[in-house]
């Protein structure tokens, strides 16, 4: 009685499952502009010759827009980026599946981004983090060809209307810029498990 004072009309758009009113524990982050580029990026990488992850480290770190090179791995920013200071973690080999990488390639990768939450941070305090590697075009993967770990740093109310109504996403810092900070501030020692050996390429 109270919801039907308060909102006279809810009834005419609400189904009789009441769906439109049941909230649930999900918090969703909305990226209809990707619907676009996942499609379209399987095609455009159908070798290591054409993959842009594999071309990338054969570029400077300014132009590839790389922020480390390890051993097995190096951090790149995202060309298209959920938030300022989205970084994916890729291994050099061109493989598709988690499965793929050996031992010494999935420790340089979680050890990558472990460093990259800890220079994220300090460079910009985020509220949080979204991890993850989308596995196959099914599953998300823009590139699926060549695996990657996403790091996207999260603040509360980043989320705004702006991805939703008008197919935009307002990202604060030009991509070199942010390239530039998290370089800067990575640190030196922080490479792979083997830099414990003073082995770190940087």
């Amino acid at each position: 009685m109270e919801s039907q004072e308060q909102y006279p009309h809810d009834g005419e758009v609400t189904d009789s499952f009441e769906l439109a009113g049941v909230p649930d524990a999900f918090q969703r982050l909305w990226t209809p502009h990707r619907l676009a580029y996942i499609k379209g990026g399987q095609e455009q990488v159908s070798s290591e010759d054409n993959c842009p992850f594999c071309t990338a480290p054969s570029h400077t770190d300014e132009e590839a827009l790389i922020v480390h090179r390890g051993k097995h791995a190096f951090v790149i920013l995202n060309l298209f980026p959920y938030n300022a200071g989205h970084l994916l973690v890729c291994p050099y080999r061109h493989v598709p599946d988690y499965t793929d990488i050996d031992v010494e390639e999935t420790a340089e990768i979680a050890a990558l981004t472990q460093t990259a939450m800890r220079v994220l941070r300090k460079v910009s305090a985020p509220a949080g983090f979204n991890l993850g590697m989308n596995q196959g075009a099914a599953g998300g993967a823009g590139i699926a060809a060549h695996l990657h770990q996403h790091i996207v740093p999260r603040w509360s109310g980043d989320g705004n209307f702006l991805p939703i109504i008008a197919q935009t996403k307002a990202i604060t810092q030009t991509l070199g810029e942010v390239r530039r900070q998290v370089a800067e501030a990575w640190p030196a020692e922080a490479a792979d498990p083997a830099s414990a050996s003073g082995t770190s390429e940087a």
